[in-house]
C-alpha cells in the first residue's frame, strides 16, 4: 500500500517539473521512509538523484518496499491543475493506477496508469571533486543566462577566490567572474585549480528547473570531470544532478 498527502502542491509540483528536465518516466522507489528516484537522461550525459523523506509530506502511509513508474509529464499536468490546493496520491497495486485525488472548491479524483518499472540500478558516481562552491540559485542561473547570449557551452574555472565563467561564439565572446563573498558566490573551496566545459543546454535548464526548489546550491567539480549540482532543499529530502563535461581538443 502506498498512499500520501500534501497540504499544498506547488512545493512537489516544482520538484517533479524539475526531475522532469531530464526524464519523462521515473521508476520511484518506496519505502517506509520515504521515495527517491536515481535516474539517467536518455542520451546517458546527465543524472538525477532525488529523495524525499516520510516527514516531508503531510501524510505518508507505505507497507513494505515497491517500485512506482510514471509518465511524470503527465502527473505534472494533473498538479498544475492544484494551485495550492490538497493533493493525495494513492496507489491502486490491483488496478495498476496511480489515482489523484486534488481538495479544493470541490473534489476530483483522476486515474493514470502506472508503466514497467525499470529494473536498473543506477549507482552514485564517485567522484573526486576539487572545487566545492555554495552559490545563490539565481546569481547562477542569471550567469548562465548571460553565457548562453554568447554560446551553446560554458567553461567554468576556479583557482584561488574566484570562479570564471566564459564562453566564445562566432560573432561574441563573455567573461563572468563571480568573486567569493559576493552575493553570488557564498563560499568557495579550491583545493586545486580545474576547469572544465559543459554544454548549456543541459547545465542552464537544470539550474532553471531547480531555481523554484531552492535559493542556495552547492556545486563541485574537478578538471574534466562531471559536475554535482546539490539544490538545498527546505522539505527532508535532496535533489543533486551530475553532468557530463564535454570535453575539448587543444
Amino acid at each position: 500500500m502506498f498512499s500520501v498527502r500534501v497540504a499544498d502542491a506547488r512545493a512537489f509540483r516544482d520538484i517533479l517539473s524539475a526531475i522532469s528536465t531530464l526524464v519523462d518516466e521515473g521508476t520511484f522507489y518506496i519505502t517506509e521512509e520515504g521515495i527517491r528516484l536515481r535516474a539517467m537522461d536518455p542520451s546517458r550525459v546527465a543524472m538525477v538523484d532525488f529523495a524525499m523523506n516520510k516527514s516531508a509530506f503531510d501524510e505518508y502511509v507505505s507497507s513494505g518496499e515497491l517500485k512506482m513508474c510514471i509518465d511524470i509529464g503527465e502527473l505534472l499536468k494533473l498538479l498544475r491543475r492544484a494551485g495550492r490546493e490538497s493533493v493525495e496520491l494513492f496507489l491502486d497495486e490491483e488496478t495498476g493506477q496511480l489515482k489523484v485525488t486534488i481538495r479544493g472548491k470541490y473534489t476530483r479524483t483522476f486515474s493514470m496508469p502506472t508503466l514497467e518499472a525499470s529494473e536498473e540500478e543506477v549507482p552514485t558516481p564517485r567522484i573526486t571533486f576539487n572545487v566545492k562552491a555554495t552559490l545563490t540559485t539565481d546569481g547562477l542561473h542569471q550567469a548562465l543566462e548571460d553565457v548562453s547570449l554568447v554560446s551553446e557551452h560554458v567553461r567554468i574555472e576556479a583557482e584561488g577566490d574566484r570562479i570564471v565563467m566564459n564562453a566564445k561564439g562566432e560573432l561574441m565572446g563573455v567573461n563572468i567572474e563571480l568573486d567569493k563573498g559576493s552575493d553570488a558566490l557564498i563560499s568557495l573551496e579550491v583545493k586545486e585549480p580545474s576547469r572544465a566545459t559543459f554544454s548549456l543546454s543541459y547545465l542552464s535548464e537544470i539550474v532553471k528547473a531547480a531555481a523554484s526548489t531552492s535559493d542556495v546550491v552547492t556545486m563541485e567539480f574537478s578538471t574534466d570531470m562531471p559536475i554535482r549540482l546539490d539544490f538545498k532543499q527546505q522539505y527532508d529530502g535532496k535533489l543533486i544532478y551530475y553532468l557530463a563535461p564535454r570535453i575539448e581538443v587543444e
